[in-house]
């Protein structure tokens, strides 16, 4: 494995028999035999050049987790210091991401030089597994899984605008009071188009008739500070806007029940020390950050 990766990094056999201090047909011989045992071409090899066939991609990938687990392996049996080192694939929902990830990334890549991060930022369910991630932030109830899950904040849907489009139209006292009222939606979410509040006479469901509909939380968010109307997004997206008195929540009363925000990382086998590392990083930060966690103030 060893000798596969150095020929894929010197894209040589010459040049990876260099990097393993070896001459060139001992390291040809090697790769010939680990070919031979697997059963599958790795290498495509011509005059002029040689390069990964498909099956040599898959396999150069988990030849650089194994190793890396091995080398932390024998570290731990050692008793020394875990290195913390390999690339780390994170996911989160964009927004979230924009705002609260990518400050933590960027702090632990300075912290850790020999770490590498590829953080995918999308509104949408990713699979850990199918797709090689090693750390999630999801907002909502989890099912089930095999998964390890720490809970770093609670967030809510809520009802806001700038206060003086309140003041020009009025504060709504119940949700009917939106009806026919001026609304922007953000289609980024599914749970920001309808529109639930819970009251002391039981669940309210509003269908907004809005006339404008955009595709990005933000661009809701920024119509609103506007003094466009009203918008529902997710308490986190506008808690700095709040702060400064740029918008206002509304219809607080009515609120629905809080969402969990949990770190999520598979289970099943010891952790690698970039994973262990950067989830209690990840915790310490986001289980402090008051936009996570004070909802009755909004």
């Amino acid at each position: 494995m060893k000798v596969l990766l150095a020929v894929t990094e010197a894209e040589s056999l010459a040049g990876g028999a260099k990097l393993m201090g070896m001459s060139p047909p001992s390291a040809t011989r090697a790769i010939a035999a680990l070919e031979q045992r697997l059963g599958t071409l790795l290498l495509a090899r011509s005059t002029r050049s040689l390069r990964l066939t498909e099956a040599g991609r898959r396999y150069v990938e988990d030849c650089k987790r194994i190793l890396l687990e091995l080398e932390e392996a024998e570290e731990l049996a050692a008793g020394s210091n875990l290195r913390v080192r390999g690339n780390l694939t994170v996911t989160a929902p964009v927004m979230f991401g924009e705002l609260f990830l990518m400050p933590l990334i960027t702090d632990y890549l300075a912290a850790h030089s020999d770490v590498t991060v590829n953080a995918l930022l999308v509104d949408r369910l990713v699979s850990l597994v199918d797709e090689g991630v090693d750390v999630a932030i999801r907002i909502g109830h989890l099912p089930e899984g095999p998964f390890h899950a720490l809970r770093v904040g609670e967030i809510r849907p809520v009802i806001c605008a700038a206060p003086a489009f309140l003041d020009r139209v009025g504060r709504p006292t119940q949700p009917e009071d939106l009806q026919g009222a001026s609304i922007v939606m953000s289609s980024a979410s599914a749970l920001l188009t309808t529109w639930q509040f819970e009251g002391s006479d039981g669940s309210v469901t509003l269908t907004p008739q809005p006339r404008l509909v955009v595709s990005s939380n933000q661009a809701a968010i920024n119509a609103a500070r506007m003094g466009w109307g009203f918008t529902r997004v997710l308490s986190y997206q506008v808690a700095d806007a709040v702060a400064r008195g740029e918008l206002e929540v509304v219809l607080s009363a009515f609120a629905t029940q809080a969402l969990p925000i949990h770190v999520l990382y598979q289970s099943g086998r010891q952790a690698s020390a970039k994973v262990r590392t950067f989830v209690d990083h990840c915790y310490d930060r986001l289980a402090q950050d008051p936009a996570l966690r004070q909802l009755g103030a909004m």
